[in-house]
C-alpha cells in the first residue's frame, strides 16, 4: 500500500446525487454539520464495542472525542474523531459508491417534493448520504483516515466534480478528519466558519451526542496583578483582560433516555429523534419508559409521523439502538421488537446486558426477551390510547406493517386485530375498527363479512354484495395485498366469524329451491359450454341486480390473491370457480325461455360466453376475447333496439 495513488470516477448514482446537493438549494444547509457529527458518533461508537474483546485497538488511550475546527481566515472547517477510522478498502466502498437503492429513492423523493410544494425536503440523513451533504457549503473536501489497528493512513480529496483521489499516507491519528474548504458566505447566509454558528447549530442538533463536541474558543480573562504594568505608586494601568484560547464541549452528552421525563422538553424529545434517526419530520409520538426490579432497563422509542421509502424493502433495518450502560451495542436490534414494530426508532439501555454479546445470545437472551415483552405492551399500550385522528394519520403509514403480525405472531394476534382499520360498505370515507364493526352489526347477522381487491370504489359496488346490501349488513373492504394473508389468520373477532362475500355460502337464505329445479337444465348446459373455465352453474345467493357473478368454494384462494400472485411472477394454483346467476333477473329469465325453446339454438352458446365475461369484469378481471365480447353485445344491442 506504500505511495499508493490514484484518481477515480465517482459512481454515475453518486455523481448525480452531488450535481442535486450542490445545485439545490436547501432552506437547512446547516444540516451537513449533524451528519458529520453523527457519523463521527458512530465511528466511536464501532470502535467502543470492537475494543470490547480486542483493547488493543485503543493502542494511544486517549478520550473520545469529537472536535470541531474552524479557521475563518482561510474559510476552513475540520471535523475530528479517534473512532474506529477506515481502512483504504473502506473508504472506496463507503464514500466513493452509494449502497443499493437510496440515491434513486433520494432523487425520486426530492423531484416528488418540489412538484408537490416548490421546495426541497431535508432528506439528507434519511437515505445514508449525509457525507455527501458537505458538499452544500463545500468547494473541496479532504478526508484523512486510519483505521485502529493500522499502520497506515488514506487520504481522500474530491471537488465534486465526478472524480476523486485517494492515497496511501502516513498520520499518526486513529480516526477521521474531514476538512472542509467553505464556499463564500452570501449575504444573509449562515457563515460556518464562525465560532458562534457553530456552537448554536451544535446545541440545535447534536447536543445528546454522547461524546464531547469539542472547539478551542477565544476569551477574555483577567491578568493577575502580579502580571499587569504598574504606575509609579503601583496601580495596574494599561489592559486588566487578554484573549486566551481554551476548549468549550459545546454538547451536554446527557443521555436523555437516562433523564427523569419530568425534567424534559418536547423539543429536547424532538431533537434527539432527529438526531437518532435523521428525519427532518417531527415524531408522531414517543415512550419514554425506565423499569427497575427483577428487570432493568431504560427505553426512549419513538412512532415516525412518516414511513421511510424503505420501510417495505428487504434493505429496511429495525430503527432500535442497544445500549449497556451507556456503552453501544449495536443498531438494528431486531430482538427487541417483532417486525410488525419494526417502524419505531429510539434506544434501549440495559445494564445488566453482558457487553459482548452477540446476535445468537441475543435471541436465547432472558433479560432481552422480557425487554422485548414489556416493550411490545408498552408500544400496544400507546397506540390503542391515541386520539382517533392522531392513531388514523399513524395507520395510513404504518396500518400495512401492523397487519403482518396478525399472520406472524398468534400471541398477540387479538391485540393486533383491535389496531386494524378498514372502510366498510356503510363507511367509505372513514375507515372503522373491528370493534366499530361489530357494535354495528344488525341483530340477525352472525358473521363479519369482507371481500378483498385493489379497489375501493370496484368493491363497494361489487355484484357479490348485493344482497348483503339489501339486508342492511356492512362489509368490511380490504384493498391491500397483505389483508389476504390477514383473512387467514384472523377467522374470528370476538365470536364471529370472517366470511367471505366472494367464496363459500353466505348463510343468508336468498336462494329458493323452485328456481334451482327449474334452471336446471340451463345450468348444465352453460356449464358444459364453460367446462374449462367453471366447475359449476347455480343460481346466486349474493345476487340482486346483476345478472352474474364468479365465486369459489370457502377453500378457494379469492380472484385478488390469484391476481396477487400472478403480479409477484408466482404460479397460481389452477382453481376453476363457480358461475352464479340471478334467476330473478329479466335476462337470464329469457335465455332459460329460449333455453326451454329451443335448447340447440347457437345463441346460446353465446349467452353463456357473455355472462362470464360480464361477471369477469365485473370484479376487475381480464376476459379473454374482448373484440368477441365487445361483438356479441353490440349484436344484441342493435336486436334490442330493432325490436
Amino acid at each position: 500500500m506504500q505511495n499508493k495513488k490514484e484518481t477515480r470516477q465517482f459512481q454515475t448514482e453518486v455523481q448525480q446525487l452531488l450535481n442535486l446537493i450542490i445545485n439545490s438549494l436547501y432552506s437547512h444547509r446547516e444540516i451537513f454539520l449533524r451528519e458529520l457529527i453523527s457519523n463521527a458518533s458512530d465511528a466511536i461508537d464501532k470502535l467502543r464495542f470492537a475494543a470490547q474483546t480486542r483493547p488493543e485497538l485503543l493502542e494511544d488511550g486517549a478520550a473520545f472525542s469529537i472536535r470541531i475546527e474552524p479557521d475563518k481566515e482561510k474559510r476552513r472547517l475540520t471535523i475530528i474523531d479517534n473512532g474506529i477510522g477506515m481502512t483504504y478498502e473502506d473508504v472506496l466502498e463507503n464514500i466513493g459508491t452509494i449502497a443499493k437503492s437510496g440515491t434513486a429513492n433520494f432523487m425520486e423523493a426530492l423531484a416528488r417534493s418540489k412538484a408537490e410544494n416548490g421546495i426541497a425536503p431535508e432528506l439528507i440523513g434519511q437515505f445514508g448520504v449525509g457525507f455527501y451533504s458537505a458538499f452544500m457549503v463545500a468547494d473541496r473536501i479532504v478526508l484523512t483516515t486510519r483505521a485502529a489497528g493500522a499502520a497506515q493512513g488514506v487520504r481522500w480529496e474530491s471537488t465534486g466534480d465526478g472524480t476523486y483521489t485517494i492515497e496511501s499516507v502516513d498520520t499518526a491519528a486513529r480516526g477521521t478528519a474531514i476538512m472542509l474548504e467553505l464556499k463564500p458566505v452570501e449575504e444573509g447566509e449562515q457563515d460556518f466558519s464562525d465560532a458562534w454558528t457553530l456552537r448554536q447549530i451544535v446545541k440545535t442538533h447534536s447536543d445528546f451526542v454522547g461524546y464531547p463536541i469539542v472547539m478551542t474558543v477565544e476569551s477574555h480573562a483577567a491578568i493577575p496583578d502580579a502580571e499587569r504594568l504598574k504606575d509609579k505608586d503601583g496601580k495596574p494601568i494599561g489592559e486588566a483582560t487578554r484573549v486566551v484560547q481554551k476548549d468549550e464541549t459545546l454538547n451536554s452528552m446527557k443521555a436523555i433516555w437516562a433523564r427523569d421525563k419530568n425534567d424534559i422538553t418536547q423539543e429536547e424529545y424532538k431533537e434527539f429523534y432527529t438526531h437518532l434517526s435523521h428525519d427532518w419530520n417531527p415524531p408522531l409520538t414517543h415512550l419514554h419508559v425506565k423499569l427497575e426490579g427483577a428487570t432493568e432497563y431504560s427505553a426512549l422509542l419513538y412512532i415516525p409521523a412518516k414511513a421511510p421509502f424503505d420501510l417495505m424493502t428487504p434493505e429496511h433495518k429495525h430503527g432500535v439502538h442497544l445500549y449497556c450502560k451507556r456503552v453501544f451495542i449495536m443498531d438494528n436490534c431486531k430482538e427487541l421488537l417483532p417486525e410488525y414494530f419494526s417502524f419505531v426508532r429510539g434506544v434501549v439501555d440495559a445494564p445488566d446486558l453482558n457487553l459482548n454479546v452477540s446476535r445468537e445470545i441475543l435471541q436465547q437472551d432472558r433479560l432481552v426477551r422480557n425487554i422485548r415483552r414489556n416493550l411490545v405492551k408498552k408500544i400496544f399500550d400507546l397506540l390503542a390510547g391515541m386520539e382517533e385522528d392522531t392513531y388514523r394519520s399513524f395507520y395510513a403509514e404504518f396500518g400495512h406493517v401492523l397487519k403482518m403480525g396478525i399472520h406472524t405472531d398468534a400471541e398477540n394476534r387479538d391485540k393486533l386485530a383491535d389496531l386494524l382499520r378498514y372502510h366498510t360498505t356503510d363507511s367509505l370515507e372513514t375507515p372503522v375498527s373491528l370493534k366499530t364493526y361489530v357494535k354495528n352489526m344488525k341483530p340477525e347477522q352472525e358473521a363479519i363479512y369482507f371481500i378483498t381487491g385493489d379497489s375501493l370504489t370496484a368493491l363497494a359496488h361489487s355484484p357479490h354484495l348485493e344482497q348483503l346490501r339489501e339486508k342492511g349488513f356492512a362489509v368490511l373492504l380490504m384493498t391491500d395485498p397483505v389483508d389476504e394473508w390477514v383473512v387467514r389468520s384472523l377467522t374470528e373477532y370476538e365470536g364471529k366469524k370472517l366470511k367471505s362475500a366472494e367464496t363459500g355460502d353466505l348463510d343468508i337464505d336468498a336462494t329458493d329451491a323452485d328456481s334451482a329445479k327449474t334452471y336446471a337444465g340451463l345450468f348444465t348446459f352453460i356449464k358444459n359450454v364453460l367446462q374449462d373455465k367453471v366447475k359449476e352453474v347455480k343460481a346466486s345467493a349474493r345476487l340482486k341486480d346483476s345478472m352474474s357473478c364468479l365465486s369459489g368454494e370457502a377453500s378457494d384462494i379469492s380472484a385478488y390473491m390469484e391476481k396477487i400472485l400472478k403480479a409477484s411472477g408466482q404460479e397460481a394454483p389452477t382453481v376453476k370457480r363457480v358461475l352464479e346467476l340471478n334467476t330473478h333477473h329479466p335476462v337470464i329469465q329469457q335465455i332459460n325461455h329460449l333455453f326451454e325453446q329451443d335448447s340447440k339454438n347457437p345463441a346460446l352458446a353465446d349467452y353463456s360466453r357473455l355472462l362470464l365475461d360480464m361477471a369477469i369484469i365485473a370484479e376487475g378481471g381480464k376476459i379473454e376475447n374482448p373484440a368477441a365480447f365487445s361483438q356479441t353485445v353490440g349484436q344484441l344491442a342493435g336486436k334490442a333496439l330493432t325490436e
